[in-house]
């Protein structure tokens, strides 16, 4: 038995072990890697643009709609009142299937035109 394991390995296996590993490290790159930094860039994307006025669920779960656009968080009112939370904290999936894409947009610029009006 020990010397089956003690017998070498035929010279060409080493090459086809590299292919091999090479093969799996490009399949896990666009399998599991890419997908997520995509993900990480729309995420931050959706974070940067949001705006006073837009209505928004944290990843808490709680439900509201921006009051202050801060450098480090936002401002967010509730029925409770406003609590400050950071940037990280808004889910862009619970917001756009809580409230669609469109719908976040509409309120944003209904709050803007009524803002305008008022000057």
């Amino acid at each position: 038995m020990l010397t089956l394991f003690l017998q070498g390995q035929p010279q060409g296996s080493s090459s086809m072990m590299l292919i091999m590993m090479g093969v799996m490290f490009v399949g896990f790159y666009f399998l599991m890697i890419r997908p997520q930094m995509r993900k990480q860039k729309q995420e931050k994307n959706f974070q940067e643009e949001l705006k006073v006025g837009t209505r928004v669920v944290l990843t808490s779960g709680l439900h509201g709609r921006i009051a202050q656009v801060q450098d480090d968080g936002f401002v967010i009112e509730t029925l409770s009142g406003k609590l400050k939370f950071e940037k990280a904290a808004i889910s862009r999936e619970m917001t756009e299937s809580r409230f669609g894409a469109k719908a976040a947009d509409k309120a944003a610029d209904k709050k803007e035109t009524a803002t305008e009006e008022k000057k």
